[in-house]
C-alpha cells in the first residue's frame, strides 16, 4: 500500500534518477576542497541564486546558523519576525552558537511595518548591543509570499544603515514559482541566503548557503567550527544537482494540488481554510473538534495509510509535496468522509 505523508515537503523520497547520481557519483575529502560533485554543487548553486560564491550545509538550521554566525560577533543582536522559523523551529541557536540576542517585530507572514523596523535598528549608545543583521524569510512557513517590492525596500534601509541581511530561504524556489521570476530576482535583496534542497526540490539531504566570496570563505571555516566538515559528501551533493536542475519546474504542481486540497477541505463541515495563505503548497485551517475531532481524524487517516500532522495552536496544516500526485488528493478526502461519517 503507497503511503500518502501530508505533513511536510520534507518527507520525500529521492527520485530513482537522484539515487543513481548518489551511487555513482565521483568524490573526494570536501574539507581539503577536492570534491569534485560538491564542488560543481556549489557552482552551480552560485550562479543560480546570482551570487559569488555557494556553501553546501547539513540542514536548514544549520544554514541559518552559520550564516548568522559568519554575519555577526558576540553581543551583537539580530532583527527577526517574531513567527520566523529562525525563531520558532532552530532551538535558540542564535543564543547558543553565536551569541547573538535576537530582537523581534510583528509581521505579516515576513512582511515587516518599516517605521517598526527602522525603530528596532540600535542607535549609537554606549548601553546598546549593535544591530549586526536583519533576517527575512521568503517564501514565509505561514504560507505567503514576500513582494519583492518590501523585500526592496527592507534591504535598502538595511544598506542605508550598513547592516546585512539574511535570507531564510527554504522554500526560495516556492516563492519565485509564486511570483513568475527566477531565484537570483528575490536573492538580489540580500547578503546571504540559505536554500534547502531536502524540502519542496526532493533532495535527501542538505541545504546550500550563498553570499560573497568573502562570505562563503569565512562560513566554510565556521560550518567546520560547526561540525559541518564533511568528506565524501558528493554522494549527498549529487542528489542537491539533480534537485536544481530537475526538481524546480515541478513545483507548480505541488501548488496547483494544494490549490485543488483547499477547494475539497472547504466543502467540510466546521472547517474554514485560510485562503489569504494560500500562494505555496500548504493548506492551513481551522475545524471545530466536534465536527473534525482531531484525534479521530489523526488515527483513522493512519490506519489508511495517510500521515498528518493534529492541530499546532487550533490550527491545520497539511503539506503537497512530489511524491503527492492529484489522485492522492481524492484519496484523502474520501478517507476523511469515511472517517468524519
Amino acid at each position: 500500500m503507497k503511503i500518502l505523508d501530508f505533513r511536510s515537503d520534507t518527507v520525500t523520497q529521492p527520485t530513482g534518477k537522484m539515487r543513481q547520481a548518489m551511487a555513482s557519483a565521483r568524490v573526494g575529502d570536501d574539507v581539503y576542497g577536492d570534491d569534485p560533485t560538491l564542488n560543481e554543487l556549489e557552482a552551480l548553486s552560485a550562479k543560480i541564486l546570482g551570487k559569488e560564491a555557494a556553501l553546501f550545509v547539513p540542514s536548514g538550521t544549520f544554514g541559518n546558523q552559520v550564516s548568522i554566525l559568519t554575519h555577526t560577533k558576540r553581543g551583537d543582536e539580530i532583527i527577526v519576525g517574531f513567527d520566523a522559523h529562525i525563531v520558532w523551529h532552530e532551538v535558540g541557536g542564535a543564543a547558543v552558537i553565536s551569541g547573538v540576542q535576537t530582537r523581534t517585530l510583528n509581521t505579516d507572514y515576513g512582511v515587516y511595518d518599516m517605521e517598526e523596523l527602522k525603530n528596532l535598528i540600535r542607535g549609537k549608545d554606549i548601553h546598546y548591543p549593535d544591530t549586526g543583521l536583519i533576517c527575512m524569510e521568503n517564501a514565509h512557513g505561514g504560507g505567503k509570499v514576500v513582494p519583492l517590492a518590501h523585500m526592496a525596500e527592507v534591504y535598502d534601509l538595511a544598506q542605508d544603515r550598513g547592516i546585512p541581511v539574511h535570507l531564510d530561504g527554504a522554500r526560495l524556489f516556492n516563492a519565485a514559482t509564486y511570483l513568475g521570476v527566477e531565484a537570483a530576482e528575490i536573492t538580489r535583496y540580500c547578503d546571504s541566503v540559505n536554500v534547502c534542497l531536502s524540502k519542496g526540490l526532493g533532495a535527501p539531504v542538505g541545504s546550500v548557503v550563498a553570499g560573497s566570496a568573502a562570505f562563503i570563505e569565512k562560513a566554510r571555516k565556521m560550518r567546520k567550527l560547526m561540525g559541518g566538515g564533511m568528506r565524501q559528501a558528493g554522494i549527498l551533493g549529487a542528489a542537491g544537482i539533480i534537485a536544481l536542475t530537475e526538481m524546480v519546474d515541478r513545483l507548480k504542481e505541488d501548488h496547483e494540488n494544494a490549490a485543488l486540497l483547499r477547494e475539497r477541505m472547504a466543502a467540510f463541515k466546521g472547517v474554514e481554510v485560510d485562503l489569504a495563505r494560500s500562494h505555496i503548497n500548504m493548506v492551513f485551517f481551522k475545524a471545530s473538534e466536534e465536527d473534525f475531532p482531531s484525534d479521530r481524524v489523526v488515527e483513522g487517516l493512519l490506519e489508511r495509510g495517510i500521515k498528518i500532522n493534529g492541530p499546532e495552536g487550533g490550527e491545520w496544516r497539511f503539506v503537497t509535496n512530489k511524491d503527492i500526485e492529484r489522485e492522492d488528493i481524492d484519496t484523502l478526502i474520501r478517507a476523511l468522509e469515511e472517517i468524519l461519517e
